[in-house]
């Protein structure tokens, strides 16, 4: 059966997919669809990689399936967005956990189909693996049997993005300027080039590969934002900066240097401010372009926390707010609005500033909407939330409220989902609501001081926006 190609990537189906990805087969498939603006991004480099592969002659062929037509097929690998990535080796689902890149995409491919560290012969070898990556790692062993060079093949073996080599040849060493029994990372930014002495120790070694192969510094955008959040390091300094700004290159520079004290500890990355796709970062940091330059801190793992700092925009300044976060010595910074002058409508209005006084100080009972004003299901609701609060208009009791959780934060409530109900009786505590969306539903919930409620679950509502992800147009 002749397959079809597209710039040297398989196009597949229902009727071929057997026949190009069988049990004697590497084969990376792109599951996609047409309008994803993240496949359209990924599609010149996914070209890029198939065409490397096809002309080197690899045993690995990179694939596609158009999702919204080849449904079935889709749903039969648990495809949930776009672009899903799944290597099939030679009858193994492998999920793919590589980078965007073709270089990525390549490098990934590779050690997943031959050995964690390629033989290096010759010092032509050697040189020309060097030259011709923007990361690489090779380690030199008189004696491969070693404990140190038993260690590099674990290490190797355990880093999927990167390519390793393993060079017995002395005279390669010499020409790359290393000596014998240690270890080196060729890199096309930055120093060039790091090196440390062969270890018995493989956490060792890759924390060194780890920490050495990314840049002191990082510009954001979408093609680096998966090397980014996906990396090992989840505590990120992030410097707001006008590229088109007469002090830009002065200021990159500190923060640079900065950075040399933080390797492997705190990832630095700088945004420029001037480019439109990312005006969605300095939103979720509740930033302007005109707050530029200015920096903060994140703590990706969890609740995505913020920090703020009052030091200078110098490398001191830098490494003053850096030492700080990593000591415990900072508190969370939380967004909110400007507290309104004053209440109108049946629903009050929350910030962040005064959820506490307006919530927990309250004397009655508070029933909360946290909400997006992106999110379809959100505005929904809007008019019933409030016919609710009219309805309680003259009940001392009972305060009907509702928050915008893009533009406020509360360290006690965390939001993952839109539209969020939550209960707050009189005295304390929280609850949950998971109940029917009409008027009916929940103004009998309320009546029974968060008690009742219709036992509908409304979860499947809800719209779910991961932190520091672009929100949908409005009006999806």
């Amino acid at each position: 059966m002749a397959i079809r190609e597209e710039k040297d990537v398989l196009v597949v189906t229902a009727d071929n997919f057997d026949a190009v990805v069988s049990a004697d087969s590497n084969v990376l498939v792109e599951f996609y669809a047409p309008w994803s603006g993240h496949c359209q991004a990924l599609e010149p480099e996914y070209a890029k990689a198939a065409g490397t592969l096809k002309a080197q002659q690899a045993d690995i062929r990179l694939a596609k399936v158009d999702a919204t037509v080849e449904s079935k097929l889709a749903e039969k690998y648990g495809v949930q967005g776009f672009p899903t990535l799944k290597f099939f080796k030679k009858g193994q689902v492998i999920e793919y956990g590589g980078g965007s890149t073709e270089a990525e995409i390549v490098s990934w491919l590779r050690k997943k189909t031959g050995p964690p560290a390629a033989e290096l012969q010759t010092a032509d070898d050697a040189q020309a693996f060097a030259d011709a990556r923007e990361v690489s790692v090779i380690g030199f062993f008189a004696d491969g049997e070693s404990d140190g060079a038993r260690a590099f093949i674990d290490a190797a073996d355990s880093i999927d993005d990167i390519e390793f080599g393993i060079c017995r040849e002395p005279t390669a060493a010499e020409r790359l300027g290393v000596e014998m029994e240690h270890v080196a990372l060729f890199k096309t930014f930055d120093e060039g080039r790091a090196i440390m002495p062969a270890s018995g120790d493989p956490e060792s070694i890759r924390s060194f590969v780890r920490a050495e192969s990314v840049a002191l510094a990082t510009e954001f955008s979408d093609e680096a934002a998966p090397k980014i959040f996906g990396g090992e390091i989840k505590q990120h300094m992030l410097l707001f900066v006008s590229k088109s700004a007469e002090d830009f290159q002065s200021t990159l520079d500190q923060f640079t240097e900065a950075a040399r004290a933080f390797k492997g500890k705190l990832l630095f990355v700088y945004i420029d401010v001037d480019v439109e796709d990312n005006l969605r970062v300095l939103e979720f940091f509740g930033m302007k372009s005109s707050d530029a330059p200015a920096v903060r801190l994140i703590d990706t793992i969890g609740d995505m926390v913020k920090y703020v700092t009052d030091e200078p925009l110098t490398a001191d300044g830098f490494r003053a707010f850096a030492t700080a976060f990593l000591n415990g010595e900072l508190k969370p910074f939380l967004m909110s609005a400007d507290i309104p002058a004053e209440q109108s409508g049946p629903v009050y209005t929350l910030v962040g500033k005064s959820f506490d006084a307006e919530v927990y100080g309250h004397p009655g009972a508070v029933f909360v909407k946290f909400y997006a004003p992106w999110c379809g299901h959100s505005k929904q609701l809007a008019p019933i939330w409030d016919s609710l609060g009219a309805h309680f208009a003259g009940d001392e009791g009972v305060r009907i409220a509702r928050m915008d959780s893009t533009a406020n934060e509360v360290e006690s409530v965390k939001i993952r989902s839109f539209p969020t109900l939550k209960y707050f009786p009189a005295g304390g505590g929280v609850v949950d609501y998971n109940g029917g969306r009409t008027l009916d539903d929940l103004v009998r919930f309320v009546e029974s001081g968060g008690v009742e409620s219709s036992g509908v679950d409304a979860s499947p509502e809800e719209e779910v926006w991961e932190e520091g992800e672009e929100p949908p147009p409005e009006g999806e």
